[in-house]
């Protein structure tokens, strides 16, 4: 096995075509299944699973997979880096929960993106979880996730402070009368947000036992939902206040020891740290010295 061999598995795995891959790599299709075959044949296991829809990958390719995508993105980052004059370019993929992106970061990259317009940002969203699997796998430079994080692949910063505060229709009238309702219901985001798993913390600590949850994709279905009486949910006060400004929902305030939550930037400790992240974030920690 070599370093063509895993750049091949990546690219197959990546379109789930041989064809696709073999454009990708400015080869032919019968090269990139050759190589396949042999590594196969030297592994002693199946990679992929051929079949008239394409190639699926089979459980030891997807072991595997985790190192091929590691070693293209250590090849790209070792480019990259030998290009890099200090002059923030290029494109600079970060991830995001959904409540920082609908509340700090698009002044942040409008100013960035103006300062740098060389530098193309590209901002994926999820939960805490996934955006963290994202920076590990090496997917994302680096993300904005709820904090803390302690993981021996990452390195993690302080980059805001949210107060965290639950929203109820208007009818309920304290975190008290929330006990009294039947059927209660959480509404939140996918599994792996870490305000999901807080907001159970509440309600135990309320003497509710955590109902099952409705998922939902984003902050503006979260707030109809609550605001239609559908369920509760705990979000940062800045996401839900213009909501209750307009009356559509109500905020309550938590226990002071379950308010606070800090959003942190993660990157890999061994990622290529490119100007355009290093400046990024150097206008992150700026700005917030200036806001507060």
């Amino acid at each position: 096995m070599d370093v063509a061999d895993l750049k091949v598995v990546d690219a197959v795995a990546r379109h789930g075509s041989m064809n696709k891959a073999a454009s990708e790599l400015n080869t032919v299709q019968s090269n990139v299944s050759a190589r396949i075959r042999s590594l196969e044949d030297e592994l002693g296991v199946a990679l992929f699973q051929r079949s008239a829809k394409g190639v699926q990958v089979t459980p030891a390719g997807r072991r595997i997979l985790p190192f091929a995508a590691r070693l293209s993105k250590l090849l790209l980052d070792a480019s990259s880096a030998a290009r890099d004059d200090g002059q923030p370019r290029g494109v600079l993929e970060i991830g995001t929960l959904e409540t920082t992106l609908a509340m700090r970061l698009p002044r942040l990259i409008a100013q960035f993106a103006k300062a740098y317009p060389e530098v193309r940002p590209v901002v994926r969203t999820g939960t805490t979880c996934s955006l963290i699997q994202g920076v590990i796998d090496c997917q994302l430079e680096g993300a904005f996730v709820a904090g803390p994080v302690n993981h021996p692949e990452l390195h993690s910063e302080a980059a805001f402070r949210e107060e965290l505060v639950l929203v109820t229709s208007p009818a309920l009238q304290s975190l008290e009368a929330i006990a009294g309702v039947k059927n209660l219901k959480t509404v939140v985001f996918r599994i792996g947000c870490s305000y999901r798993q807080r907001l159970d913390t509440l309600l135990t600590h309320l003497g509710i036992v955590a109902p099952e949850p409705l998922e939902f994709g984003s902050i503006e279905a979260i707030i109809a939902c609550v605001s239609a009486g559908v369920g509760i949910s705990l979000l940062p006060r800045g996401v839900a206040a213009n909501a209750a400004r307009d009356g559509l929902v109500a905020m309550h305030d938590l226990p002071a020891d379950m308010a606070q939550v800090e959003t942190v930037f993660v990157r890999r400790i061994d990622g290529y740290y490119s100007s355009a992240l290093s400046t990024f974030l150097q206008s992150v920690r700026d700005d917030e010295v200036v806001t507060g």
